[in-house]
């Protein structure tokens, strides 16, 4: 029979809950409620769980964060001296402190809580892996890879001794992404390897196994992408989009018998509507590589709707990650279709993201400059465009996109005739001693040291390294490079008299542009065809091509002068510090009309 404190308490927590579920719910009774149990001085046990209930409650339904801390941590204190199986309250204390110390930046705080939790919670499976987790995210957001990635490797060794499967292979899968941001694609292989076995082998939940595949199909599909291998992916790709599919089907249970009933397999590495965003995205990646622009557009357009429907009830912060890397690679690609003031904008709102949120304009700085200096290039603005690949290389330590950024840094050294900067640049961006792991960068690479031949009237030396990057933009199909490398070609020809070859290669040049659509490579190739049917005495494919240059031509300039005048073109001035307010009008716009 319960003691009269027991009976008063149990009688407080009853009136605290239904204040709280009441609709509206009435949260000042409810901690009015939860504060009088401490008047009754009760035992150790009782005041540590009514002191996590009330940081619950004033963390959930009020902005008294500092309170919420104060009984948060007179929980975790208080349950540590308790030695009876007192794990519920101990490690829930221990997790919501941490998580509250980390939205606040003191993960100084939060780190050795979570360690000293995780060595208390050996002996419960559930809420050993979950700190584990937890932890391991921390140190993955401070970009402390290695110890998350560690972190994880214990937890899958935990996970297998403790029989739980399921979250065995999510702790493997959870390493192979740190893996993979961390470019170490030689120790990925054999462990997506191991993930991919175990999956295949499953014998448990079907609906694990499909939850779990998607995961491993995403890995696997970042794996490729990253390496610029966009053919060789398709494979898995397909794969990714059928698991999607079934899981997003109306006959797929929720969530939360995903998870599954065993203690130690209650988790989930994202609920399935984030998943169903995140495959559209790598979706997006894959178009925009391979060079169909159309459709990374159509899939973009989905998956912003689908965002901005979650976040009328959801605001985990993964939503904004995902919406930020989709409103960059779209910008993107809307330079590549000709479409500079709708990039602008794009590039506009991926700030807008950032202000909201700013650990990922910390995070994603590089990426910004980046989509600035591209957004500068093609408004031939190029001491800006100069200015933001630099910021981009200052503000990053990621291989890939200092490749990427140097690419087109070396462009706007050649475009600018300045062979000096040029040739300080050349050993980055040599492609026999690249230091990128990506197929596509290092073919890009050839196309820019053809391009530097080409300026300098070297044309056979152009010519190898032209047909160096249309052997490998062909191995993988890498539409946009093999337009540019053969428009290219065609131009060289051209210079050379050799009209005839000149036409073998701007034709499917033209052909494979307009499939993309890139509007640039039409501009170009259509100026090479008129002068082409000019010198074979064809005045009306000559004016077609003088027609269609014309077309573009225009679209192009209107694009370009009704983006001078939009107020975020400002932001291709903005190289450090705070993100800078674009209503005003503080830079005069750029008035050059040269596109090319």
């Amino acid at each position: 029979m319960a003691s009269s404190q027991d009976a008063w308490y149990l009688a407080l927590l009853g009136l605290a809950e239904n204040f709280r579920t009441l609709s509206p719910p009435n949260i000042k009774l409810c901690i009015q409620c939860l504060q009088a149990v401490f008047t009754f001085k009760p035992p150790p046990r009782v005041e540590a769980r009514t002191h996590l209930q009330l940081g619950n409650v004033l963390l959930t339904h009020t902005k008294n964060i500092d309170i919420a801390k104060h009984h948060l941590e007179q929980a975790w204190r208080l349950s540590q001296m308790i030695n009876n199986a007192f794990d519920d309250v101990k490690f829930e204390a221990a997790s919501v402190l941490a998580e509250l110390y980390e939205q606040q930046k003191q993960s100084n705080l939060s780190k050795p809580i979570l360690r000293k939790a995780i060595e208390l919670s050996q002996h419960s499976v559930y809420w050993h892996c979950r700190l584990i987790f937890q932890l391991a995210q921390i140190h993955a957001t401070e970009k402390d890879y290695e110890v998350a990635s560690s972190l994880l490797g214990v937890g899958a060794d935990y996970a297998h001794i403790s029989n739980a499967c399921y979250t065995r292979v999510l702790f493997l899968l959870s390493k192979g992404m740190m893996l993979l941001t961390m470019k170490k694609f030689q120790e990925v292989h054999p462990l997506l390897s191991q993930a991919g076995m175990l999956i295949e082998n499953w014998q448990g939940n079907p609906h694990q196994k499909e939850y779990l595949k998607v995961f491993f199909l995403v890995l696997q599909v970042c794996h490729y992408l990253m390496a610029g291998q966009v053919k060789s992916v398709k494979q898995w790709l397909k794969q990714l989009q059928q698991s999607i599919q079934i899981i997003m089907s109306p006959t797929w249970p929720t969530d939360d018998v995903i998870s599954g009933s065993s203690v130690g397999d209650m988790f989930l590495w994202m609920p399935k509507e984030h998943l169903y965003v995140l495959v559209y995205l790598v979706t997006v990646m894959h178009s925009m590589q391979a060079g169909y622009m159309e459709k990374a557009l159509k899939y973009t357009d989905k998956a912003l709707t689908q965002i901005e429907k979650l976040k009328i009830v959801d605001t985990k912060p993964i939503l904004s990650v995902l919406q930020l890397m989709l409103l960059e690679h779209i910008a993107m690609c809307r330079l590549v279709t000709g479409n500079k003031s709708l990039a602008l904008q794009e590039i506009s709102q991926a700030f807008n993201v950032c202000r909201q949120h700013p650990r990922l304009l910390d995070r994603h700085r590089p990426q910004l400059h980046t989509l600035l200096g591209l957004y500068a290039m093609n408004m031939n603005c190029m001491e800006a465009a100069e200015l933001q690949f630099t910021a981009a290389l200052n503000t990053s330590q990621e291989r890939e996109l200092w490749t990427f950024a140097n690419l087109n840094l070396a462009i706007v050294y050649l475009r600018a005739k300045r062979d000096a900067d040029f040739s300080a640049l050349l050993e980055r961006i040599n492609p026999e001693t690249l230091q990128s792991h990506s197929h596509s960068l290092r073919a890009a690479s050839y196309y820019v040291r053809g391009l530097q031949s080409f300026f300098q009237a070297r044309y056979n030396e152009a010519k190898r390294y032209l047909r160096e990057t249309l052997k490998m933009a062909n191995a993988e199909d890498l539409n946009r490079l093999t337009s540019c490398s053969l428009v290219l070609l065609g131009h060289i020809f051209l210079s050379l008299g050799n009209s005839r070859e000149s036409m073998n290669m701007v034709t499917p040049a033209m052909h494979l542009a307009s499939k993309i659509p890139d509007v640039h490579v039409q501009l170009w190739a259509s100026a090479i065809l008129k002068d082409l049917y000019r010198m074979s005495n064809d005045p009306n494919r000559e004016n077609e091509a003088y027609q269609m240059h014309c077309n573009y031509s225009q679209m192009l300039l209107k694009d370009h002068f009704q983006s001078t005048q939009m107020p975020e073109h400002n932001l291709i001035h903005w190289t450090e510090g705070a993100i800078p307010n674009i209503t005003g009008n503080n830079h005069p716009p750029s008035t050059s009309s040269t596109i090319m």
